[in-house]
This record gives structure tokens, sequence and C-alpha cells, in this order.
């Protein structure tokens, strides 16, 4: 596969779409021990741990591989965390987990799935209440893991257990941990040039460990064809990176005790703080009161260590031992500079990135993230690195943070409105997409765009599909999204497949249920649907790969009738295919075309079609096999 401008091109010169998972959502946690977020023991036991079968076992692998490809996913975007390459210490490799990442990864190009490595974390680490880098790096900072929760430092399931709210875990990207470490990770050498680990500063100890964790699955796969190439980071955090002012709160995402900048510094010194409390609003998030954090005056801080803002001026203690904020724009402006993250920040790391990958895997493509709450921003000039794909990602925030599909309702994360109407919904998910998009286009002639993540959460309405057996509500809350795809023409990988999905934890972690399979809905392990959740939806016919230009193409799901329009390239003389599944089209197909002749190969799940030579613009239709005539 090769980039031409925007577009994705295979070996015979079609167009290609790629259509798949993220593999898997319980790969953020360990196997061994169990480290599914609703378990507390064993948590801080953090060097000795396995990821040894995230996504699954081999054993296991060629089923779970046979149902995605029996779905028609083409492409993974296949999780892996620096936790479980370098849990054990700095350039301490798991030569075990890198051993069967490499024989799994091997499985999924026997059953012809392209992927990409995805080096994924939430809000920095299991212990600051995500998942990804392992918890020495916090340790190197001076952090005491077991008072993490007690400061306010960070929130986790494993110390909140039932008391857990949904989706509480974004709002750890502002508080001292994540904030610190990212801040660090990105801005060190700026911000805190006092903050050495071993003797190096914190930045290039942090990004180059990180950097060769990920260059040692890299070198696991430069002998794979159907690797494509390594995201940087997952949803790279931008800690305080940018904050005009540590006394004012930041992040639209607010839940559950929400300290400032400035505060999250006082309650990891331990200085007990009233803090605003946030709850879910009927759009965005509101304020509902205040309360005491800390109360203990608990100092996350271990022995020997300080907090690194401190040591860097950004505060102190007066004569009376009362802090005081020496420096509330501190993250706002290096030097002459106002600071922007993604240009001053991510896109140096992601050309360091880049180039690393590129000495182990040459061929790689660099798949780019950028902090986006409500930005589409990409910034990536004619120095920067070649052969990049934007990934961003994209969820309907109102589905997400209520956990109900409302038909006639939805926000524009870009506007930050509420958008209303089942018609001005759809136009407005189509208008978001499309504003990454274009941002791509302006970047060195066209970059092509794959959004990475997009998904529904399974667990709509507490959970009432799983006694009633109908998956009907989020079927339309999937279609909703996924047509919005097929009019932006967009490559996706849909957040998620979780071998290990319960109804009860979901994918294992932080409460979270996307997975499009669960062990609870597994009635017959003998058939490969059983298990799946609102297949209906994700289930859908797609043009895989076209000796062309798409023009347009939309599934009408109620109607199992596919429509699609390209422009064919004369020079390209395999034909194009079209994913027809089984779940649709149980009969076969009814094909109605402009012009040239199609064959359906039903095992296969393929329609291919080769256009005629009098026109340049070729049209198909196609309807169940004994469908009616009518519109």
């Amino acid at each position: 596969m090769r980039i031409e401008g925007s577009r994705l091109i295979d070996e015979e010169g079609r167009s290609l779409l790629l259509r798949g998972v993220n593999l898997g959502g319980s790969s953020k946690v360990p196997m061994v021990p169990d480290g599914a977020t609703w378990r507390r023991d064993g948590f801080f036991d953090h060097r000795s741990v396995s990821f040894v079968g995230r996504p699954f076992t081999l054993d296991q692998a060629d089923r779970h591989f046979e149902r995605l490809r029996q779905w028609g996913f083409n492409c993974l975007r296949f999780l892996v965390t620096w936790e479980a390459i370098e849990h054990a210490g700095p350039g301490q490799y798991d030569q075990a987990y890198l051993d069967y990442l490499q024989a799994v990864l091997e499985v999924a190009g026997r059953f012809g799935f392209l992927l990409f490595i995805d080096p994924h974390q939430d809000v920095w680490s299991r212990f600051s209440g995500g998942d990804g880098a392992p918890g020495w790096t916090l340790e190197a900072i001076g952090f005491d893991l077991s008072r993490l929760d007690q400061s306010g430092a960070a929130v986790t399931h494993q110390a909140l257990q039932d008391r857990y709210p949904w989706l509480i875990w974004p709002t750890n990207a502002e508080k001292l941990a994540a904030a610190t470490m990212f801040t660090l990770f990105f801005a060190g050498n700026d911000f805190a040039p006092s903050t050495r680990i071993e003797g190096e500063p914190a930045q290039e100890y942090l990004q180059r460990h990180y950097i060769q964790s990920v260059c040692q699955v890299a070198a696991r796969c430069r002998g794979m064809a159907h690797v494509l190439g390594y995201d940087t980071m997952n949803e790279p955090g931008r800690g305080w990176i940018g904050a005009e002012d540590l006394r004012q709160a930041r992040g639209v995402l607010r839940k559950g005790a929400s300290p400032t900048p400035w505060q999250s510094i006082l309650l990891g010194a331990g200085f007990p703080q009233k803090v605003e409390v946030w709850a879910e609003g009927r759009s965005l998030p509101r304020r509902t009161g205040a309360r005491r954090v800390n109360d203990e005056g608990v100092k996350v801080w271990k022995e020997g260590f300080d907090c690194p803002w401190k040591a860097n001026g950004v505060w102190d203690l007066d004569g009376n031992g009362q802090p005081r904020l020496l420096t509330p724009g501190h993250f706002a402006r290096f030097g002459d500079r106002v600071t922007d993250f993604t240009r001053d920040y991510y896109k140096p790391f992601a050309n360091r990135f880049a180039q690393a990958i590129r000495q182990v895997h040459p061929q790689a493509l660099i798949f780019l993230e950028t902090y986006t709450e409500g930005r589409d921003e990409l910034v990536w000039e004619p120095e920067d690195v070649p052969g990049v794909v934007f990934a961003p990602h994209w969820y309907d925030v109102a589905l997400l943070v209520t956990q109900r599909f409302t038909p006639w309702a939805a926000i524009d994360i870009f506007k930050k409105r509420v958008v209303l109407g089942p018609w001005a919904v759809r136009r407005s998910i189509a208008s978001q997409l499309a504003r990454f998009q274009e941002a791509a286009c302006k970047q060195r002639g066209g970059i092509p765009v794959l959004f990475g993540e997009i998904g529904i959460p399974l667990s709509l309405d507490n959970g009432r599909a799983y006694a009633r057996g109908s998956f009907r509500r989020q079927e339309r809350a999937a279609d909703r999204s996924l047509r919005a795809l097929e009019e932006r023409l967009a490559h996706c990988t849909i957040w998620n497949y979780t071998a290990d999905n319960r109804n009860q934890h979901g994918d294992q972690w932080n409460e979270e249920d996307f997975s499009l399979f669960s062990l609870d809905q597994q009635m017959d392990p003998a058939d490969l649907d059983s298990g799946g959740r609102a297949l209906d939806a994700f289930v859908r016919p797609y043009p895989r790969a076209v000796a062309g230009e798409t023009i347009s193409f939309r599934f009408d799901v109620h109607r199992h009738r596919f429509f699609f329009s390209f422009r064919h390239d004369p020079a390209v003389t395999a034909p194009t295919e079209i994913f027809l599944p089984r779940r649709h089209f149980p009969g076969g197909a009814r094909v109605q075309v402009s012009d040239g002749r199609w064959e359906e190969d039903r095992e296969g799940q393929l329609l291919r079609y080769w256009p005629g030579h009098e026109r340049a613009l070729h049209t198909l239709r196609i309807d169940p096999a004994g469908a009616g005539q009518a519109s």
C-alpha cells in the first residue's frame, strides 16, 4: 500500500477504504495478574506483570480473527502499551510479550488484515486513572503511587470500586499526576529545566525510553508487509502547557471534584483545598457545589522528593510556611513565544518518533494524533517527515456522556452547542468529521485521514439491552455515526473489540463497554456471529477497493440497500470490490449497474465489478435477492 495525496492505493492501483476495529479494549491492563480496573488486589505490584495474552491468547487468535474477517473488517488498530513492553524498569524489555506480540501479528496477516500499531495511553498511566506508561515513570519523578487517590492527584477505579462514576477518568488529564507527567514529557526542557532523572533532563529521559520501547515492537514488525505503521501516541495529553493562569480551571469534560491546576499542586503538597464539584448538564457539564479534598494533608511525594513545580520556580512557601504562587502564567509562554502544544511540542516529538521508528522499520507510515478538545488543528509542513496519516478521534459526545440515544439531538464539539432535529444532527456529524478532513487537506498537498476511534457505548440505558437481548437502540446510534462516515468516504477503526468483555464490567477498564463482542451475548460458540452486538449497524457493505475514485456510497440499514458511484481510472484493470455481508444479503444480491459486468462471490462476501468503457461515471444499486422493486 502507498499514499498518493490524500488517498491510500493498493498494489493494483485501486483506492482502498479501510474499515476496521481497535483490538482490543482490555489490552490496556495486564493479563497476569488480571489487571481489570475493578480489581484492587496487586494494583501497586506493577513491575512483575505480564501482558502476554492481550488482546487474546494465541490459541484463540484464529477464531477471533476469523470472526472479524467475517464481519468485513480489513484493518486493525492494534493496541500495545508502553507498560506492556517496559514494565519491569527502564531498559528492561519484556521479551516474552514481544515474542507473543510478533506471533499474534503474524496470525493477523494470515487472515488478510492490514494493521497499524497503537501505543495506547489514556491520562498517562493506570496509576493516574488511565493506562499506558509504566508505574516507574511516575516514581522516577517522585510520586508515591499509593497516595495518588488520597491526595487528589488522580481518581482511579481501583480506589473507588463501586462508587466509580461513569466517564470520570478523563478528568485526570487536568489533575496533578497526569498533567505533571505530560508537561514534563513534552515540554520539560522549557518549563522544568531543573527536573532531571538519573542526571538526564526529564523530557529527554521520558521521550527516549518511550520511543525506544516502541522501537522494540518495530523491530519485530519490520518484516511484516501487512503492518502499515505506528501511531505516535494515543490521545496525547497537553498537561498544563498553554495554561494562561494556573488559578483558572481548564478542560471541558469536568466531573466530580475539579481542582484548578494551582489547587492540584497544593493538594499534592499536602494542603487541603475546597474545590468545585461538577456533574453532567443537558449539554455541557455544570457546577453543582464545592467540597474539601485531602483533609488529611496527604503528600503525594515520596521521601527525598519535592514538587517539581516548586523546584522550577512556579511556587514556594512564605515566611509562615504558607504556599504562594509566583508565576501564574508559567506554562503560557516560553521566552517571547506564546506556547502552542501542537506546534511547539507535539510536532517535534512526532518527527523524532518517526525518524527513530524508520531507522528500524523504514517503510512504516506514521499515524498522527493531536490534542483535540473541540479543535481540528493539524500542523504538518514540508520540512516534517513524509508518509503520515492523520488519525483523529470522534465520538457522539451527548451519547457518550449521558449513555442515552436521542435521535433528534446531538452536540457539535467545535461550535459547543446543541443541534436539534434528525436531519440537522446528521448534517452536523458529517460536518464535524469534515473539519478534520479539511484540516488534513491543507497540509503538504493533502494527508490521508483515518478516524482512529469512533464508536458507541453498548451499555446505553443502564444496560437494558443485556436483559432484553435487543440492541436496536445501539444499532440506531451506531448507524447515525457510520452513515456520516460514509458521507465523508472516510477510513475508520471502530472502538472496539474486546475478547473478554462481560456485561458487568464491560471492557475491563474503567467500566467502559464499547465492544462489538461480549462473552455474555455468546450463546453458541460455534456461530461466529454469536456474541456480536449491534451487528446490523456495524456489519455493513462498503467499497473496499475501487478501480478509480469513489464519488459516493451509502447503506440503508432498514431496507438493506446499498448505493455506490465512482469514476473509473482506465489504467486500473483490477475489479472494484465491494464487501457484501451475508447478514444483509442472506440469499445473495440483486444488482443494478449503469454498465459493465459483475460477479458475486457469496463465500467471500464480495461483489466484483468491471465497468464498461463508454462512460466515466459508474453507479450500482444492490438489494437483497428477492427484495421488491419499490424505492
